[in-house]
C-alpha cells in the first residue's frame, strides 16, 4: 500500500477533517506541513497539488486529491473494511448523503464565518464584525433547530451510527466551543449530547494532540 501523504496545516479546519478520518480508519499516513501563515499554500510546490491553493492536498501513489470531503469519501470507500465504518450502502447512504450536503452547504458556511470572527480574528489582534456575527448566528440557529429535531430521531445525523456526516462537523464545532456560540449548542439537549459524544472520540482527540504539539 502506497504511503498516504496529507499536505496541510494542523490548525486548518479542512486539514483536521482529513486527519480525523484517517485516524478513524486506523491508517498510517505522513503529514507534510504547509505553512499557511507564510502563504506556502499559494505557491509551488503546493500549487501543483491543488491549483486552488487551499489545504489540504492528499497523495496516495500516483493519485492526488484535494477538497477535504472528497478526500474523506475516497478514504471511507477504499478502506471500508478498516477501522470505523464511516459510510453506508443503499438507502442508508442516500439519507446520510443528504445530511452530508446539509453540513457542507448549510452548517459550514455560518460556522466557519463565526469561527473566523469570534476565534481567529481576536487571536490575531482583530475585532469581530458585529453585523457578520449577528447574521451568521441567526443562520446557525436555524440549522441547529433542524439538527435538534433530527437528533431526537437518531443518535447521529446520518443515522444510528457515527459516519462521515458527524466527522465533518468536528473541526468547526470544536472551534466554536471556545466562543460565545457554545450556548447555541448547549441550549439544545440532543445537539448538546451529540456534540459531547463526537468531540470525545479517540480519533478526534488524536487530531487535537497533533494541534497541541504544533
Amino acid at each position: 500500500m502506497a504511503t498516504m501523504k496529507v499536505h496541510g496545516d494542523v490548525l486548518s479546519i479542512a486539514t483536521q477533517r482529513v486527519l480525523a478520518c484517517l485516524y478513524e480508519k486506523e491508517l498510517d499516513f505522513e503529514l507534510v506541513p504547509v505553512d499557511i501563515r507564510t502563504g506556502a499554500h499559494k505557491k509551488q510546490p503546493f500549487i501543483s497539488l491543488n491549483p486552488f491553493g487551499q489545504v489540504p492536498a492528499f497523495e496516495e501513489g500516483d493519485m492526488t486529491l484535494f477538497e477535504s470531503r472528497a478526500i474523506n469519501l475516497h478514504i471511507a470507500h477504499a478502506y471500508k473494511d478498516k477501522g470505523t465504518q464511516l459510510i453506508y450502502d443503499g438507502k442508508k447512504m442516500a439519507i446520510a448523503s443528504v445530511w452530508m450536503d446539509v453540513e457542507a452547504h448549510q452548517f459550514d458556511p455560518a460556522a466557519t464565518k463565526l469561527g473566523f470572527e469570534l476565534v481567529i480574528k481576536p487571536m490575531i489582534g482583530g475585532t469581530a464584525d458585529a453585523a457578520a456575527v449577528h447574521e451568521n448566528e441567526a443562520k446557525l440557529v436555524q440549522v441547529l433547530d433542524i439538527y435538534e429535531v433530527r437528533l431526537a430521531q437518531s443518535k447521529y445525523l446520518g443515522g444510528d451510527d457515527f459516519t462521515l456526516v458527524d466527522l465533518h462537523h468536528l473541526p468547526c464545532i470544536h472551534r466554536l466551543m471556545g466562543s460565545q456560540v457554545k450556548k447555541l449548542f448547549d441550549s439544545r439537549p440532543h445537539v448538546s449530547a451529540w456534540c459531547a459524544d463526537i468531540l470525545a472520540r479517540p480519533a478526534w482527540l488524536k487530531v487535537l494532540a497533533m494541534q497541541a504539539n504544533h
